[in-house]
């Protein structure tokens, strides 16, 4: 859905780029035993749950060489995940302080410095943006530089992933979502995102302004309640997963890197997104989505822990005349 450009740096030419933060996150556990630290940062966080599913990923983003962004870069590249040389270019990385509520929800405390050298070139055929990158200057104009430049036909996924504490006035944040949106192939937001974007709208008029704004697909998770998932072509309302929550911890991410692997394996969700191609979208990342939030922090599943998964649920569905979800 964008234009090609001329000034950058260049990246990685195949598979998926990430561009945005990656930080440590500092969990403070409701039942008050000692705290941990994550690898955090929501673009990390799609890149890792991508590069877990096996696809191959880049991330672009702002890290220092200090332990915690040598944690960073070791994190994810255990699972595949190459680190633009760019990326080292603060003198220290940055944190988020999460405390977690007894029903698995998380309140942030950020300490977080978001600049980029340079304004990436987009060679990848999808790239991901979003969360406090898109929305924090100076870095934030770089990321939209990116992909205003990036090639025709490049698939375009974007979520918000809204941190009011960081990203400052609403009006302002609206202006820059719509910016965003009007180039995206894939618009994910949460309810919560949805409510302070666009305070006491129901969820399908959101829907339909960020489609009338130019967005090709627009899911909106609702944590128990499921997903809505849309297009000028249809609408589906997707069941959450019955599990145990252990905390929420990137599932949204989760949610995001199923959205994108989905069209990795089938492109004709996104030529064609019907009702069944956004149930068959809307299945897949709420499934990936259910098994991160049965674990502590951002830990998203593998390929066989997804598969095992769609098949456990096909089964119990089976038994009930349901339908399974989709999987790839």
């Amino acid at each position: 859905m964008t234009s090609q450009g001329s000034d950058a740096t260049g990246v990685s030419d195949d598979g998926v780029l990430v561009i945005g933060e990656a930080l440590i996150d500092i969990v403070v556990p409701a039942d008050g035993r000692r705290q941990t630290e994550h690898v955090g940062g929501s673009p990390a966080n799609v890149a890792l749950a991508l590069g877990r599913l096996g696809d191959r990923v880049s991330l672009f983003t702002a890290i220092a060489d200090d332990p915690r962004g040598r944690r960073i870069a070791d994190h994810l590249g255990s699972a595949g995940v190459a680190i633009d040389p760019a990326s080292w270019s603060l003198d220290r990385t940055s944190t988020a302080l999460a405390r977690i509520a007894a029903d698995g929800s998380a309140r942030y405390e950020f300490d977080v410095t978001w600049t980029l050298p340079e304004v990436p070139i987009v060679r990848n055929p999808v790239v991901h943006v979003g969360s406090i990158a898109a929305f924090v200057r100076p870095g934030a104009e770089a990321v939209l530089a990116a992909i205003r430049n990036a090639p025709n036909g490049t698939v375009v996924s974007f979520d918000p992933n809204i941190r009011p504490a960081l990203i400052g006035e609403r009006l302002s944040a609206v202006m820059q979502v719509d910016a965003l949106a009007a180039l995206a192939d894939i618009v994910k937001l949460s309810d919560e995102d949805a409510e302070w974007l666009y305070p006491g709208w129901e969820i399908d008029a959101v829907v339909d302004r960020l489609l009338a704004i130019g967005a090709g697909v627009v899911a909106v998770t609702m944590g128990g309640d499921g997903a809505i998932v849309g297009s000028t072509s249809g609408r589906v309302t997707v069941p959450a997963a019955r599990v145990q929550v252990r905390d929420t911890v990137g599932a949204g991410d989760t949610f995001s890197a199923g959205l994108i692997d989905a069209v990795l394996r089938d492109p004709h969700l996104l030529l064609t997104p019907d009702a069944e191609a956004l149930a068959a979208l809307g299945r897949h990342a709420t499934a990936a989505a259910a098994i991160t939030v049965q674990r502590a922090g951002a830990d998203p599943p593998t390929r066989r822990d997804l598969l095992r998964a769609v098949r456990a649920d096909a089964v119990r569905r089976g038994m009930t005349g349901g339908v399974g979800l989709f999987a790839f």
